[in-house]
């Protein structure tokens, strides 16, 4: 049988693996509440997650506002989020159902496709605005020549290309799949029989192109801002509540990229050592298969967070969300306010008519002009 990867991850236990411990390993088993509390979970991000980034885009693309290399990249940034978050309620269906895919294969590929497209393009667009904030302060005149809007497009459209193309394994291998042993059609990733290491490979790659590089890239610059902001320059005020909150913003930054992403890198690590019989043993089957949905969760909550973090704890999208409500708003009012008026005006002709009755009605036609 074809090695089958049956969690929500791009790659996880395959169930020959899971069949084969489970008889050496009598614990082994995923969590009951996994049913009710993972999609109760991946609704609240999905809520949170898609009303967020949705006024996002809204306020980022208004012609009003000004087109930036960081608004450009905070634009994608919510879009890779936004189609993620188009397929979490299928995932959360498909955990409400104890791994039952109702959907179909198109569909099964399709949302598995959105979900490695978003792994890697929301870390990447998450890089470069670290590497676009860095240049900004701690080079500013060398970078007004470099950082312009142009290029800043170009870049996001070849983060997107890469990014598609790291969905084109999903695209090949994840299907729907019958397990006789479970009773349900789960969508999984099958490989070739014949090439057990495609799973490690694609792993391994996950965990250094779509964590390690870009965390280290995203460290390593606010580091550097950190050091250049608190380096005694003399345009900068150490006690100022700018310096403050722009050294809030590098931590939280850094931590909600690691506190994410990386409990699920490391279970996909710990699976890879699990799958080449480096780590083969109960305990550490037991911790993937139990936590694995979890830290899945984490990641995913990084599609929610992502908008708060970067937008609505800047003073300046705040201050355009409100300028863009105080316009809108006497509009939305002057419109409730007419359909209230010809409501109003409708309902008084239909108590005219019901005063009227039909008897005094019929006897008005009959009396003629």
């Amino acid at each position: 049988m074809a090695s089958t990867h049956s969690n929500l991850s791009m790659a996880t236990n395959s169930s020959e693996d899971l069949m084969s411990n489970s008889s050496s390993c009598d614990s082994i088993s995923p969590s009951l509440h996994q049913n009710k509390l993972i999609p109760t979970i991946y609704s609240v991000i999905f809520v949170l997650g898609f009303v967020g980034n949705i006024l996002v885009v809204f306020v980022l693309c208004q012609k009003s506002n000004r087109k930036t290399v960081a608004n450009t990249y905070i634009v994608n940034l919510a879009l890779s989020d936004l189609l993620f978050l188009i397929s979490l309620p299928f995932w959360a269906i498909y955990y409400s159902f104890d791994y039952n895919w109702m959907f179909g294969g198109l569909m099964c590929k399709l949302c598995g496709c959105l979900l490695s497209l978003n792994v890697y393009a929301s870390i990447y667009f998450i890089t470069c605005m670290s590497v676009d904030r860095y240049r900004a302060i701690v080079y500013p005149l060398q970078s007004q020549c470099s950082r312009n809007l142009c290029r800043a497009r170009v870049v996001s459209g070849v983060i997107w290309t890469i990014a598609g193309l790291m969905t084109i394994p999903t695209m090949a291998f994840r299907d729907t799949y019958h397990l006789k042993e479970l009773g349900v059609t789960a969508c999984v990733l099958i490989y070739p029989p014949t090439q057990p290491y495609w799973f490690p490979g694609l792993a391994l790659t996950k965990n250094i192109l779509a964590f390690l590089v870009p965390f280290t890239v995203i460290a390593s610059c606010y580091c550097r801002i950190a050091k250049h902001l608190l380096g005694g320059q003399p345009s900068l005020d150490k006690s100022s509540s700018n310096l403050d909150r722009v050294m809030k913003m590098v931590v939280a930054v850094v931590l909600a990229f690691f506190v994410c992403w990386f409990p699920f890198h490391v279970l996909t690590f710990l699976d890879v050592l699990s799958t080449l019989g480096v780590m083969h043993s109960c305990w550490v089957r037991q911790t993937i298969i139990t936590l694995m949905p979890f830290t899945l969760c984490l990641g995913f909550s990084n599609s929610a967070i992502n908008p708060f973090l970067y937008c609505f704890v800047g003073n300046h999208f705040r201050e355009q969300l409100w300028r863009l409500y105080e316009e809108k708003a006497p509009r939305l009012s002057q419109k409730r306010d007419s359909i209230s008026t010809r409501l109003s005006s409708f309902s008084r002709k239909l108590s005219d008519l019901k005063d009227t009755g039909p008897l005094e009605t019929l006897d008005q036609h009959s009396r003629g002009p």
